[in-house]
């Protein structure tokens, strides 16, 4: 059998909580702050230099970090803590969210006909003990005119996904070929993320 306890997920995503559900993971959600007047628990500022898997990774340890530190200051019972960031690249270009929809087209223009990559890193920590992996898929869009760019971005889709567009909603039409793993693009490899709840089974 594979992990039984109860973990925190430090993320908002319903993509990631509909993948737990699907392994039958049980999970209660654990926000962080990303509004004023306190200011964010973990910005995803890209540091100048910074490599997209050193950039993925590092995000994912701070919001594993801050999710235990939250569970801490508001006395909940202690539990493994899950946190992942999932991020598109294109070269060596970390495409993030679009902040509006002519940032979105600009993003899914480059992204067609093309080959990206999907980064998507996880970690667990639980007391002194943090571990993680981080998970590459690859992802080739489609040759699409700037008719379909923008009917999608007309759409809600776009605005709260790395790279501009969801794998698993209207943006299927547009994907060519994936080589890795659906869940990862998704932004949960629940491969990894089951492994390494396994070490933690008895948390």
């Amino acid at each position: 059998m594979g992990y039984q306890q109860k973990l925190y997920l430090a993320s908002k995503s319903p993509r990631r909580r509909e993948l737990l559900r699907q392994v039958g993971i049980d999970f209660e959600v654990l926000l962080l702050r990303d509004l004023p007047p306190r200011g964010p628990d973990v910005t995803e500022e890209v540091y100048p230099g910074e490599l997209p898997e050193a950039y993925v990774a590092r995000v994912t340890q701070e919001k594993a970090s801050a999710a235990w530190n939250a569970m801490l200051a508001r006395h909940l019972p202690p539990h493994p803590v899950l946190a992942a960031d999932t991020t598109v690249v294109l070269g060596q270009q970390i495409l993030g969210k679009p902040s509006d929809r002519e940032h979105a087209i600009a993003m899914l223009t480059q992204l067609a006909g093309n080959t990206h990559q999907v980064l998507t890193s996880i970690a667990v920590k639980y007391q002194h003990q943090l571990l993680q992996r981080t998970q590459c898929s690859e992802v080739r869009f489609a040759p699409l005119s700037a008719a379909q760019i923008a009917a999608y971005c007309d759409s809600a889709e776009p605005y709260d996904k790395a790279g501009g567009y969801g794998i698993q909603g209207m943006a299927a039409r547009f994907i060519e070929h994936i080589s890795g793993s659906y869940s990862g693009i998704m932004g949960l490899p629940l491969f990894e993320t089951c492994e390494l709840l396994g070490y933690f089974k008895n948390s």
